[in-house]
């Protein structure tokens, strides 16, 4: 009986032999995916000041993430630090060029500065791109209604007034 168990040993050591077995990397080797997860989870919440915490780590910590460049533009916006707004803007530009989504935020952020012209400029940009897209539609759409509603008033007060709408 012991040579059967020993025989039975041998074969599975020389089967497992050839196996070879990929562990991930330790933890702290690894990149986390928390920051990004907090800093949307945080946006949604509507805490922009937390999400631009976050969006920024994720962007530290990869600084080839189109969501996390994008995230932390949005965040900027909704602080009212288009300066720092822009320059995220450009980099996600940079990494991933004139994508609809990219325009469609664009479109979004110079509609929370007032600048109707330039944030319907970007949203047919984007819808010309992606004509499928219900989103950028309704986008569009909620700026005709806003200009049909409120006409074209200077920078000042439209972006007062539209400051409670999201991304």
């Amino acid at each position: 009986m012991k040579l059967i168990q020993l025989k039975f040993l041998g074969l599975i050591i020389l089967f497992l032999g050839g196996c070879t077995t990929v562990l991930p990397p330790p933890s702290d080797q690894r990149p986390s995916d928390e920051p990004l997860y907090l800093a949307k989870t945080s946006f949604d919440q509507g805490d922009y000041g937390l999400s631009e915490k976050y969006f920024r780590e994720a962007v530290e910590q990869n600084k080839q993430s189109v969501d996390a460049w994008l995230g932390l533009a949005a965040s900027y916006d909704r602080l009212k630090r288009f300066d720092l707004a822009s320059r995220s803007y450009s980099v996600a530009i940079e990494l991933v060029g004139r994508t609809p989504a990219v325009l469609n935020n664009l479109g979004y952020h110079f509609l929370l500065q007032g600048k109707l012209k330039l944030a319907r400029d970007h949203f047919i940009e984007a819808q010309r791109k992606a004509p499928e897209s219900e989103l950028i539609a309704n986008n569009i759409e909620m700026l005709d209604e806003w200009k049909s509603a409120h006409g074209d008033l200077d920078h000042a007060s439209t972006a007062a007034r539209v400051r409670h709408i999201r991304h």
